[in-house]
C-alpha cells in the first residue's frame, strides 16, 4: 500500500500529518504555517483561493469568502440553527432541501462538499510537494458526533477532491492515538474536544498499544464561534442602542466584528481585559461610526454561561453510558484550540479532579492521530488496535412512527445486527423501510438517514411474510442495509445514500466538469505563475542594480548593469502587452543577465573589500575609457584634421582668447 496521509478537517483550521521514520509528524504548508485556515474564496475574477490566502479578503470580499463549511456539511437546510446561518455570505436551500452556498463571483451555486474539498485539495499539494510523490489515499477525522449523513458527506469532498479514503476517524479517538502513541502504561482518558465548531467528549482505555473506546457524546453545533458570536453580539447590541444601527446586517461590519471577536476572545486567555477598536465601522448622519469598547474576563465569561452549561451535559453523559466515574479517570486530554479559554478549563477541573494533560499540543494533536492511524492501515505500525465506537443508535420506523433500535449508541464497531419485520397489513405487496438516526423514542424526532421499499412479498395475511433486515456499519462508522424476504428467500441490499448533500449523480456530474476544465485551470494557472515570477524577477534586477551601483559605482560593471537593464525592460514590455507566450524566454534572459551581474559583484568583493572600492571603480573605469584608443577613435575632440596653432610659434596679436579652436 502506499503513503497514508492524515487530515484533520477543523471548522476554523486544517492540518495534515504523516508518518515518517516510525514517528508522526505535521507537515507545514507553501505559506509556512502547521495549521491551514478552512476558508475558501474567489477574486473578483474568479480565481480560487484556500486557506490564509482566502482568509485575507474576508473583510474586503465578504460575500465570495466562505469559512465555517464544516457545520453545513451533511445537514438539510431545517437542521439549520440562527447561529449556523450567521454568516457573512448567502446560504440558501436547493429544490431538496439541501444547503447550497452562492458565490456571486463566478454566478453559481456550490455544495459544502464542494468547498471542502477545495481545502482537503490545497492540503494534499502542500503534502506532495514536501514528499516529493503523489498522495492517493487518506485518513480524514470528524467528530464523534457526526451522524452517517455527516460522515459520507465528508468522504464526497474526499472524493470530490480526488482523494480515496482508506478511514474516517473520530476526532477524540485520535487525539488519543497520539497521546497514547510511544505510552506502555494502562490509563483511562477522558478526550474532551472543543473546536471551531464542535464538542466532543470520549472515554476510553489505553493499555499496550490498545486504543478501546467505551462511549462518546457530544453536540455539532457547539464550539469557539458561538464563544464569538457572544463578543459580536455585545458589541452590535451596545452600538444599536448607542447610534440606532445594526452592525450585523452590514457583511463586512459583521465580518470585522467576527474577527475582532475571535481576537478578543484569544488574548483573555492570557490577560484580564483587551480593548476592541474598530475605527469606521459604519457611516452615520455627522460622519463615520467607530467602535470603542473593553472587554475584561469575567465579562466574557458572563456571556457564556449557557454555553458552559451546554458542555457538561455531554460530559455526564458520556460518564454514564461508560460506567466509569469521574474518580475513575487517570488522565485528561484536552483537544482544540477552544480550550485555550480559562473558563473552560476550568470548568473540566469541576468535573473531574485530575490536572488536564498539556503534553500535547490541542491544534496539532488530531492530525498526529491520523497520520498514526494511516501507518496502521499502510502496515509501518503493527503494534497498534484501535477498538472504536458508534455515536448515536440506529434504528427503523415502524407502525404508529415509533423507533425500532437495532444497534444503540457506543456499540464496537464494525458491527452487524439484523431483526425481523413483517407487514402491517393483508396481503401487503411491498413495504418501506426507513432507517432513521438519533437518541428519540419517535422516529420523526430523530435524524433520517433514507429510505427504499422492498417490493414482490406474495400475498398473505398480515404479521405472516417475515422480512428480516440487517444493518452493517464500518469502520468508517457508515451504514449499508440490506433485506431478505425469508418467504421466497429472495435477497435484496441497499445502500444508505441519501444522507448526504450530493447524490452519486451530482459527483459525477462535479467529478466530470472537473476534469474536462482541467487544462484550461492548468493553462490559467500556469500564465499566472508565469507572471508572479516575472514580476518578482524584475522586483530583484531592480533592487540587485541598486546594489551594484552602490557597491562598484556607476560605471563599475557598465556592461552587466545595462545587460540586465535591457532584458528587464523587455521582460516589463511583455507584461504589459501581456505576451505570455515570449515571456519564458524574456525571463531566462534576464535570469542569464542576473547571474553574470551577482558573478561580477562577488568577483568584486573578493579582490577588494574596500568600503571606496565602488569610488576607485569609478574613476578607474573613466581613467581606462578617458585613455584606452577606442575612445580616442571617434573623439569629438579630435584636432588631427584641423588647422592646428602653436601657440609658441604664432604671433600674439594673432589670438584670440576666446577662439575655441586654438589649442592653448
Amino acid at each position: 500500500m502506499g503513503r497514508i496521509v492524515g487530515i484533520d478537517l477543523g471548522t476554523t483550521n486544517s492540518v495534515i500529518g504523516v508518518l515518517e521514520a516510525g514517528r508522526p509528524v505535521v507537515i507545514a504548508n507553501c505559506e509556512g504555517s502547521r495549521t491551514t485556515p478552512s476558508v475558501v474564496g474567489y477574486t473578483k475574477e474568479s480565481e480560487l483561493l484556500v486557506g490564509q490566502l482566502a482568509r485575507r479578503q474576508l473583510v474586503l470580499n465578504p460575500r465570495n469568502t466562505f469559512s465555517n463549511l464544516k457545520r453545513f456539511v451533511g445537514r438539510s437546510w431545517d437542521e439549520l440553527d440562527e447561529n449556523s446561518l450567521s454568516v457573512a455570505y448567502s446560504v440558501r436551500a436547493n429544490d431538496q432541501g439541501n444547503v447550497r452556498i452562492t458565490c456571486p463571483a463566478t454566478e453559481r451555486e456550490y455544495a459544502p462538499e464542494e468547498l471542502v474539498g477545495s481545502i482537503i485539495r490545497k492540503l494534499i499539494d502542500d503534502a506532495e510537494t514536501y514528499l516529493g510523490e503523489s498522495i492517493e489515499s487518506a485518513v480524514v477525522t470528524v467528530p464523534a458526533y457526526f451522524n452517517d449523513a455527516q460522515r459520507q458527506a465528508t468522504r464526497d469532498a474526499a472524493v470530490l477532491a480526488g482523494i480515496k479514503v482508506e478511514r474516517i476517524l473520530n476526532e477524540p479517538t485520535a487525539a488519543a492515538l497520539a497521546y497514547g502513541f510511544d505510552r506502555s502504561s494502562s490509563s483511562r482518558v477522558l478526550v474532551f474536544d472543543l473546536g471551531g465548531g464542535t464538542f466532543d467528549v470520549s472515554l476510553m482505555r489505553v493499555s499496550n498499544g490498545v486504543f478501546d473506546v467505551k462511549s462518546t457524546c457530544g453536540d455539532t453545533q457547539l464550539g469557539g464561534n458561538d464563544f464569538d458570536q457572544r463578543i459580536v453580539d455585545w458589541l452590535a447590541e451596545q452600538f444599536l442602542k448607542k447610534n440606532s444601527i445594526d452592525l450585523r446586517r452590514d457583511r463586512q461590519a459583521l465580518q470585522r466584528l467576527s474577527e475582532a471577536a475571535e481576537k478578543a476572545k484569544q488574548e483573555l486567555s492570557g490577560v484580564q481585559s483587551v480593548p476592541i477598536s474598530l475605527p469606521f465601522i459604519a457611516t452615520g448622519k455627522d460622519g463615520p461610526l467607530h467602535i470603542e469598547a473593553n472587554l475584561d474576563r469575567s465579562k466574557f465569561e458572563s456571556l457564556c454561561i449557557d454555553l458552559l452549561d451546554r458542555l457538561l451535559l455531554p460530559v455526564q453523559t458520556a460518564l454514564s453510558d461508560s460506567g466509569w466515574s469521574s474518580d475513575d479517570i487517570d488522565e485528561v486530554v484536552l483537544v482544540g484550540g477552544s480550550t485555550r479559554m480559562p473558563m473552560v478549563q476550568q470548568l473540566v477541573r469541576t468535573l473531574v479532579p485530575n490536572q488536564p494533560s498539556q503534553s500535547v499540543n490541542p491544534d496539532e494533536v488530531v492530525a498526529i492521530g491520523a497520520a498514526v492511524q494511516a501507518g496502521i492501515l499502510s502496515g509501518d505500525l503493527r503494534d497498534l488496535l484501535l477498538n472504536d465506537v458508534t455515536p448515536l443508535s440506529l434504528g427503523l420506523e415502524t407502525v404508529g412512527g415509533l423507533m425500532k433500535v437495532l444497534i444503540p449508541r457506543n456499540t464496537p464497531i464494525p458491527v452487524r445486527q439484523s431483526d425481523v419485520f413483517s407487514t402491517s397489513v393483508a396481503n401487503q405487496p411491498s413495504v418501506e423501510i426507513h432507517v432513521w438516526q438519533g437518541e428519540r423514542q419517535l422516529a420523526a424526532d430523530n435524524k433520517s438517514l433514507g429510505r427504499f421499499r422492498l417490493s414482490g412479498i406474495p400475498p398473505a395475511p398480515r404479521g405472516v411474510p417475515q422480512v428480516q433486515v440487517a444493518f452493517d456499519i464500518d469502520a468508517n462508522g457508515l451504514l449499508e442495509v440490506s433485506a431478505t424476504d425469508r418467504t421466497t428467500g429472495r435477497k435484496q441490499s441497499v445502500n444508505i445514500n441519501g444522507g448526504s448533500n450530493l447524490n452519486q449523480d451530482e459527483i459525477n456530474k462535479i467529478l466530470a466538469e472537473a476534469k474536462s476544465k482541467a487544462n484550461d485551470d492548468r493553462r490559467r494557472r500556469a500564465s499566472i505563475d508565469s507572471r508572479n515570477n516575472a514580476l518578482t524577477l524584475v522586483a530583484q534586477a531592480e533592487r540587485r542594480l541598486r546594489d551594484a551601483a552602490l557597491e562598484l559605482g556607476p560605471y563599475g560593471a557598465e556592461r552587466q548593469q545595462r545587460a540586465v537593464e535591457i532584458s528587464m525592460r523587455d521582460v516589463q514590455d511583455l507584461l504589459d502587452s501581456n505576451n505570455l507566450k515570449e515571456l519564458e524566454l524574456a525571463v531566462s534572459s534576464l535570469q542569464e543577465a542576473l547571474f553574470g551581474l551577482n558573478r561580477r559583484l562577488a568577483a568584486e568583493k573578493r579582490t577588494d573589500s574596500n568600503p571606496l572600492q565602488g569610488i576607485k571603480n569609478t574613476f578607474g573605469s573613466l581613467k581606462d575609457e578617458l585613455f584606452s584608443d577606442d575612445y580616442w577613435d571617434d573623439d569629438p575632440w579630435d584636432y588631427s584634421n584641423r588647422d592646428y596653432i602653436d601657440r609658441r610659434n604664432s604671433p600674439r596679436r594673432d589670438l584670440d582668447p576666446w577662439d575655441n579652436d586654438i589649442y592653448r
